[in-house]
């Protein structure tokens, strides 16, 4: 019997519910909804650091995160890895964005977003984190 750290998931199946069946679920509201249960996901695996971060992101086979620019507020990452399965081409990544900016603010203490931009030709996802440090959030 494999054990839990040793278990995958085919790529085939993964991208039948998160390309066709959550896609035919949702309809027009998938990018909103698909960012509210990242953030919801987030709060169900509360994470302590970037590393553990960039860790679940590797075992949820979203990708390798990286940490690109940083500034005061704003914290741009990238996502990357194997093109065929990211699917940059097709695939929305509101559910990684709601994951991430959920488990910032609950290490920093501040509301904060995340936006999403693809990039095809890089087979990248940039996420961009913009914390408000005038709005502290209450847990």
């Amino acid at each position: 019997m494999q054990s839990e750290q040793t278990k995958t998931v085919p790529s085939f199946g993964y991208d039948l519910l998160r390309e066709d069946v959550l896609r035919s679920i949702l309809g027009k509201h998938e990018e909103d909804i698909l960012y509210w249960a990242g953030k919801d996901l987030a709060r169900k695996y509360i994470l302590d650091n970037e590393m553990a971060i960039a860790e679940f992101f590797i075992k949820a086979g979203w990708g390798l995160l990286t940490l690109e620019k940083e500034k005061k507020d704003e914290r741009l990452y990238k996502i990357s890895g194997n093109a065929e399965l990211l699917r940059t081409e097709t695939r929305c990544f509101r559910l990684e964005a709601g994951f991430l900016a959920e488990q910032y603010e609950h290490m920093r203490g501040f509301l904060t977003e995340c936006y999403c931009e693809v990039n095809t030709k890089e087979h990248a996802v940039y996420l961009t984190l913009r914390t408000d440090f005038k709005e502290p959030v209450v847990k």
